[in-house]
C-alpha cells in the first residue's frame, strides 16, 4: 500500500466517525506495509476530553503490540495533531507523521486550538490558567525514587 492508501484511510475513518456521533478526526498508525492500529475522536461521544483519534490509535497500537515505545511505525491522521496529540506522538516515538488537513483548516471548522500554542509561549505567570507550585520539595522524593529504582523501565 502507498502513503496515500493510509491517509485515505485515516479521512475514510473521521468520515464515518462523524456519522456515528464522533468528531471528524481520524487516525491509522502503520508498521511497514502493516496497519497496526486505527483511532477515531470519540470525545463527546466518551465524555473524554483525551479521546482523540491519534490518542486513541496509540493506546490500541501500544496494546496490540504489548508496549509503549512505537519506534518504526507511521501516523497518519486526517488533520495537522493538536498540541495534546502532537505529545503523545512524540512520547510513543512514532517515526513519521502524516496528516490531510492542517491547523488552519481545522480552526475554519471549529476546531482552533491556536490559544494552546499561544499559552504554551506565554510565562507561567501570564497564562490563563494559573500555575502554582505546590510542596516542590517534597514532590521532589518522587524523582529521587526513580532515580534510585535499580530495575526501572525508561522510557
Amino acid at each position: 500500500m502507498k502513503k496515500e492508501d493510509f491517509m485515505r484511510q485515516a479521512i475514510q475513518l473521521a468520515v464515518e466517525n462523524v456519522k456515528n456521533g464522533g468528531g471528524p478526526f481520524g487516525a491509522v498508525i502503520v508498521k511497514g506495509e502493516e496497519v497496526i492500529a486505527t483511532g477515531v475522536n470519540r470525545v463527546t461521544a466518551n465524555h473524554d476530553p483525551t479521546a482523540h483519534a491519534e490518542v486513541n490509535a496509540i493506546r490500541a497500537a501500544c496494546a496490540k503490540l504489548g508496549t509503549f515505545d512505537l519506534s518504526g511505525c507511521d501516523i497518519y491522521t486526517s488533520c495537522e495533531p493538536c498540541p495534546m496529540c502532537l505529545g503523545a506522538i512524540y512520547w510513543a516515538h512514532l517515526d513519521h507523521i502524516y496528516y490531510g488537513c492542517n491547523k488552519t483548516d481545522a480552526a475554519r471548522a471549529g476546531f482552533d486550538d491556536s490559544f494552546i500554542y499561544e499559552e504554551l509561549s506565554l510565562k507561567r505567570e501570564d497564562r490563563h490558567k494559573p500555575m502554582v507550585e505546590l510542596l516542590p520539595e517534597e514532590a521532589l522524593e518522587t524523582f529521587k525514587a526513580w532515580m534510585e529504582k535499580e530495575d526501572k523501565v525508561e522510557y
